[in-house]
């Protein structure tokens, strides 16, 4: 049972850095309520759980081509630049039951999944992070093992996805709405320089 907390903590702690998803978890949040802001969290968790089984299977190799890395930056740069100035842009929240006209609840799930896929430093992340754990749990567990303890590092990364959107949505209930704003404010600006961060390194593939 400790084994699996600790892997579960693991979870936790992949999911916690400060981050574009994290960014918009905290903005949809705010400005929608917990549902929306869950459902992104929960379309990036998608694009992470895509990456543990390419890792897992040792589909890897074709992310190192420059080609398919400079696109990656690219389209994510597009994504983050997009939702950070959708972001910018509000002048005013929603009310409560007028959410669904205002933003549709799987659209934040596509936000979430593509602004997670398409980011090499996910890929690096997994890659790096889940690698070494799989090459340690095989050495030592059964390949059955292995499945409990990659499901126990989802479930972590699952709740960290549960806390962003309460402690978000939260937020909303107990802060001026001025404040809130704010926030959503800033949370667009994290995701438009995450996204120029994408476009110069998209820019540097291509030059090099």
């Amino acid at each position: 049972m400790g084994i699996l907390i600790k892997y579960a903590l693991l979870g936790v702690s992949l999911a916690a850095p400060i981050g574009p998803v994290n960014a918009a978890q905290m903005d949809k949040g705010m400005r929608f309520g917990f549902w929306h802001a869950w459902l992104l969290g929960l379309g990036a968790t998608t694009a992470d759980a895509v990456y543990m089984f390419f890792v897992y299977m040792g589909l890897v190799g074709f992310l190192d081509i420059p080609l398919i890395k400079a696109f990656l930056w690219l389209f994510g740069c597009f994504v983050l630049l997009y939702t950070g100035i959708e972001s910018m842009q509000t002048t005013a929240l929603p009310e409560v039951g007028d959410q669904r006209q205002h933003e549709k609840k799987l659209r934040c799930f596509f936000v979430g999944f593509f602004m997670s896929l398409t980011n090499p430093l996910t890929i690096l992340f997994w890659i790096g992070i889940y690698g070494a754990v799989l090459a340690e749990t095989v050495s030592r567990y059964e390949t059955s093992q292995l499945i409990v303890y990659s499901a126990a590092i989802y479930a972590g990364i699952l709740l960290w996805d549960f806390f962003m959107a309460l402690v978000a949505s939260t937020f909303r209930k107990v802060v001026p709405d001025r404040f809130v704003l704010l926030i959503s404010k800033l949370s667009g600006l994290t995701l438009i320089c995450f996204g120029f961060y994408f476009g110069y390194q998209a820019i540097q593939l291509f030059i090099h």
